[in-house]
Formats: structure tokens, sequence, C-alpha cells
């Protein structure tokens, strides 16, 4: 699958993610655990929201 995820985007969803499981953990809350999806789309570098609209946040120079 191709990268459609770029640095800026990355590190938002890593932050997202982080705030998202802490806020999970201080509430006692089982919706933390949506903290998983914006972690595993950093990680794998790909967005499945963003294939449909042929969206990607990468710059020209590192999509190669």
């Amino acid at each position: 699958m191709k990268k459609n995820i770029g640095n800026t985007d990355r590190r938002f969803r890593v932050i997202l993610g982080i705030v998202i499981a802490v806020l999970g953990i201080f509430y006692q809350s089982w919706w933390g655990l949506l903290a998983v999806i914006p972690l595993v789309t950093a990680m794998i570098q790909v967005c499945p929201a963003y294939l449909p609209f042929g969206i990607s946040t990468i710059k020209k120079e590192q999509n190669k």
C-alpha cells in the first residue's frame, strides 16, 4: 500500500493518540482504546480514510 501520511500529519497523530490514551486512563474509560487508531496509522503511514479521496500529506520529495 502506498504511504499517504507525511511527517507533520504523523507527529499530530502520535500526539493525539497519546492524549486520548492518557485521558482514557485518567477517566478509567474504555474510550481510551480509540488511541490505537491514530497510533497505528502513524506507525504504518497509511490512512484508509484518505485512500478513496486520493489525499496525501506527503511532500513531493518524500513520495519517492
